[in-house]
């Protein structure tokens, strides 16, 4: 391993450009700063110093039907990123998540011969389907890192090198943001409701999710006069999100990029998300939450025949019960949703009931009792660390 380590990070997706950041800055912390990067990534992931190869709103698609008008631009930029790879020459390749973008590049770069040591950071979810991409990975990786402490076994059985590091959510800050200095900044009275509306982080998320959830609004206005809404955008969907907030039926506040979101997270009286690694960040502002998801019909029809497990939301996988209100695809209704609300709106029972059983999942995940960037940062010099020709 060379004095300062060259790492190359691979993310295709807000959530993963999170993780992304989190580890950049947990090796730095560990290597007293000497630490090179390059990859791909977002905003968080450039706070740290990553100049990204391309855009990463060029990658946030999800669903068959949503990534196959684009496939061609994915596979394009597959290549270039192998061949970037290639000519780099970095001491360790760490891809995040995003496994249909990159898994790609890990077998681009095994097929083109590479035997520097690649780490995934995010296990698929081969508990919950198709079971078989456990072995898939391991033709290609080296190491794998999981957020949940129940994964490694399930990558073992198949000779991959699996270590729980835990969710780095757990120490993203979400439980300190500042409600009343919010409310004060955006003129937002104490007694009026503020609802945080999260539609998610990919254009075809905000296209599906939003006018939903803007119909929720309009149910929501008439019952609670006053009510303010916030939307945290990131940098792949402002645009959008902007767009579609004219002329909205309650004042929205648009919150660019995150500098914000934890602090309207704290001064909300309630929270209106898509699916995904928010709803952690929610459960740690102690936010109470109902949770969102709708996808394509086609998307939804094959994940249907193979998706073995009962929730979608984290908190709820990890306790195995519905303590956070699920409304999913034909559920995904503004009338299901603004009752959802307004049950936890009027219901201080039902607050706290969620908030109770959110700190206990929190907890299972590592919260107060390590550092997962830490962790994750050693995983990745100690792969480096004892690098060894691959044996194919």
């Amino acid at each position: 391993m060379s004095a300062a380590p060259f790492i190359y990070i691979i993310a295709g997706e807000p959530s993963g450009d999170f993780l992304g950041g989190r580890l950049m800055a947990a090796l730095k912390e560990r290597t007293g700063g000497h630490v090179r990067f390059a990859g791909i990534g977002g905003a968080a992931m450039a706070a740290q110093g990553l100049q990204s190869r391309v855009p990463i709103g060029e990658l946030a698609v999800m669903g068959v039907a949503e990534v196959l008008p684009r496939a061609a631009k994915i596979f394009r930029i597959v290549r270039e990123t192998v061949a970037d790879v290639l000519a780099q020459k970095p001491d360790a390749v760490v891809t995040i998540d995003s496994s249909g973008f990159t898994w790609r590049v890990a077998h681009g770069l095994r097929r083109r011969g590479a035997r520097l040591p690649l780490i995934h950071y995010v296990a698929p979810m081969v508990w919950a389907w198709r079971a078989g991409r456990a072995r898939r990975m391991a033709r290609w990786y080296d190491h794998l890192m999981a957020l949940l402490p129940f994964e490694p076994p399930y990558f073992a059985a198949v000779g991959l090198s699996c270590h729980y590091v835990g969710h780095p959510v757990v120490e993203s800050g979400a439980d300190r943001g500042d409600g009343p200095a919010f409310r004060g900044r955006h003129d937002i009275a104490p007694e009026a409701k503020l609802l945080v509306l999260l539609p998610g982080s990919r254009a075809g998320e905000v296209g599906r999710l939003l006018p939903i959830f803007r119909a929720a609004v309009e149910h929501l206005a008439a019952r609670y006069p006053g009510l303010v809404v916030a939307l945290p955008a990131p940098e792949t969907v402002e645009d959008a999100v902007r767009a579609s907030v004219r002329d909205f039926p309650a004042r929205a506040i648009v919150l660019a990029g995150g500098a914000e979101k934890y602090d309207a997270f704290a001064a909300a009286d309630a929270a209106l998300a898509a699916s995904g690694t928010v709803a952690l960040e929610l459960a740690m502002a102690k936010t109470p939450s109902v949770v969102a998801y709708r996808v394509n019909a086609w998307t939804h029809a094959l994940l249907k025949r193979i998706v073995k497990v009962r929730y979608a939301n984290l908190v709820n996988l990890v306790l195995d019960r519905a303590a956070v209100p699920e409304l999913l695809q034909d559920e995904c209704t503004p009338e299901k949703l603004a009752a959802a609300i307004a049950c936890l709106l009027d219901d201080p029972a039902a607050r706290a009931a969620q908030a109770a059983s959110c700190e206990a999942a929190l907890h299972a995940l590592g919260y107060g009792a390590f550092s997962p960037g830490l962790r994750a940062a050693d995983d990745v010099l100690a792969a480096i660390a004892r690098a060894t020709p691959r044996k194919e």
